[in-house]
């Protein structure tokens, strides 16, 4: 198992201490999903859903919103564009247009790449669009490719959401799984 893999897996398990966390995403039932970084996820902190980003998004927003910490799991950046409208417009600010009545802290984890590994995926399953989202955000965008990198963005991004501070996203990269 690699390094980069470890510091997934212990980030995930920090995350799932908390006894508010949360993750939605699809495929994630019985710990399945992630390649192996969310195994240890209990059924019951797991929203499993359809292949709908927008819905996923949607429902990260609202488990924040009445309390809980969500991490919303977007296996492939590639289609982060059917959640754009409520990433964009809703989760990154809220808070702005809501003049702080709410704030919902969401913890967006996006999978880019997958060309190195057998049966690569092709173009629409493997880009990268970390610097746009930087530019359209107002959260922190993490693009992660060390373990430390893993476990220093892991680390805010929890401490963010846990004080109320705000969402944040991690780019991470299935290549070095």
């Amino acid at each position: 198992m690699s390094e980069y893999k470890e510091a997934l897996i212990a980030a995930m398990t920090q995350f799932n201490a908390d006894p508010l966390a949360r993750i939605v995403g699809y495929g994630l039932r019985d710990g399945k999903g992630g390649n192996g970084t969310l195994k240890m996820f209990p059924n019951e902190k797991t929203v499993e859903v359809t292949v709908a980003e927008n819905l996923m998004m949607g429902i990260g927003m609202g488990l924040a919103m009445v309390g809980l910490r969500p991490l919303v799991f977007l296996e492939r950046m590639d289609f982060i564009g059917n959640c754009f409208d409520a990433l964009v417009n809703h989760v990154d600010k809220a808070k702005q247009i809501s003049r702080g009545e709410w704030n919902p802290c969401v913890i967006v984890r996006v999978v880019v790449g997958n060309k190195t590994k057998p049966l690569f995926t092709g173009p629409t399953h493997t880009q990268d669009m970390s610097e746009a989202f930087r530019k359209i955000l107002r959260m922190p965008v993490y693009r992660v490719t060390t373990p430390g990198e893993v476990e220093a963005a892991y680390h805010v991004a929890m401490h963010d959401q846990r004080e109320g501070i705000g969402s944040s996203m991690i780019v991470e990269s299935k290549d070095l799984l």
